[in-house]
């Protein structure tokens, strides 16, 4: 489950049950951060945090001041400096200054309809902005509402857009890479893009796909797992995943899945003849990351039979094998460190 997932389903969960919960969200990052603008975590009337916007004394202020926007009922912004008297003591100095919105939302069935169908975006897959609507008061915010706006144009809001502003808005949508504030007439918005989740397509489900699909899910990744052997995909030993595809063979694997920019192929199946037919249907596909366990040598041998039926070299040029990072891993729990790291690496350089 990724963060935006996490947070938008533990929010629809505290406003049924009538609590009331901040989000806090950074907004705006000058020079070193421990997370970026956009990160967001959850704060519960009893002083629960879900998620986290980097621990430390940030994390700790914002917990404080979340406090005052319960007892306010009222929204409020938080700037945070890490260069000055907060960055002392045993914090890592990271040397930049971070403002955060502290967005107090209460219970009621329009908030909790709004984050159901957030959670439901973000569950299918959907690229979207989070929009926050606000008037600066000073110490507080007056927020006016929260929509949701798809990249087709397609709006879902808790309050009447003006029809002026919602087209500026759309306009500026293409010039939005990572959150910021947009001026309107007579109020703002906080715009966030929401990117789609990455998915990880796990063709093998043997000893080293195991702990690789727990720490994938774990870091945020949707995970797939395709093998030919039901006693091996199965939901009980892959309850991290979204899906479990057990197919007749691997010569027609990737048949009906959606593999786009957006995804990460890693192919650990139980033999080089399996990860050569895998690696070849791979190749045909736009997937961002293609990985393929094995040494040098496998990796020399599935190559040269792939060249010889027309694959190029440039082609080839896209996989990682030996995939994973090098840790001088041994164990299927140690290499699946090893893949993971190297996919959130390659997914980081991605949204760059």
């Amino acid at each position: 489950m990724n963060d935006n997932e996490y947070l938008a389903k533990t929010i629809v969960e505290q406003l049924i049950s009538g609590s009331p919960v901040v989000l806090a969200s950074i907004v705006n990052v000058k020079g070193s951060s421990p997370r970026h603008g956009g990160t967001k975590m959850v704060v519960g009337t009893d002083g629960r945090i879900y998620g986290t916007i980097g621990g430390g004394k940030m994390e700790a202020e914002t917990t404080k001041e979340s406090k005052v926007t319960f007892a306010r009922q009222r929204s409020m912004f938080m700037n945070f400096d890490m260069l000055g008297e907060n960055a002392l003591g045993s914090d890592p100095l990271c040397g930049g200054k971070a403002t955060l919105l502290l967005d107090f939302i209460s219970p009621g069935q329009e908030n909790i309809e709004f984050f159901r169908r957030f959670h439901g975006d973000i569950m299918k897959g959907a690229d979207l902005y989070f929009l926050t609507s606000l008037r600066d008061n000073g110490s507080d915010v007056d927020v006016i509402g929260h929509s949701l706006l798809s990249r087709s144009g397609e709006v879902f809001s808790t309050f009447a857009w003006p029809a002026q502003d919602i087209e500026e808005v759309k306009a500026e949508m293409h010039n939005v890479s990572s959150t910021r504030v947009l001026p309107l007439n007579g109020f703002s918005t906080v715009d966030d893009p929401i990117r789609r989740v990455k998915t990880m397509y796990c063709f093998g489900a043997g000893h080293c796909a195991l702990p690789t699909s727990h720490i994938a899910a774990l870091t945020g990744f949707r995970v797939v797992v395709i093998d030919d052997r039901s006693e091996f995909a199965n939901a009980e030993r892959f309850p991290d995943a979204s899906d479990i595809l057990v197919v007749k063979d691997f010569k027609r694997a990737l048949e009906g899945l959606s593999i786009d920019k957006d995804s990460f192929i890693i192919i650990v199946t139980r033999g080089h003849q399996h990860d050569r037919v895998v690696l070849e249907q791979a190749l045909k596909t736009d997937a961002y990351y293609i990985g393929m366990m094995g040494s040098k040598r496998k990796r020399d041998s599935i190559y040269s039979a792939l060249v010889s039926q027309g694959v190029s070299p440039e082609q080839l040029n896209r996989v990682h094998c030996p995939i994973g990072v090098s840790i001088s891993a041994e164990t299927p729990e140690e290499i699946a460190v090893s893949i993971v790291g190297e996919m959130v690496m390659e997914r980081a350089k991605q949204l760059r």
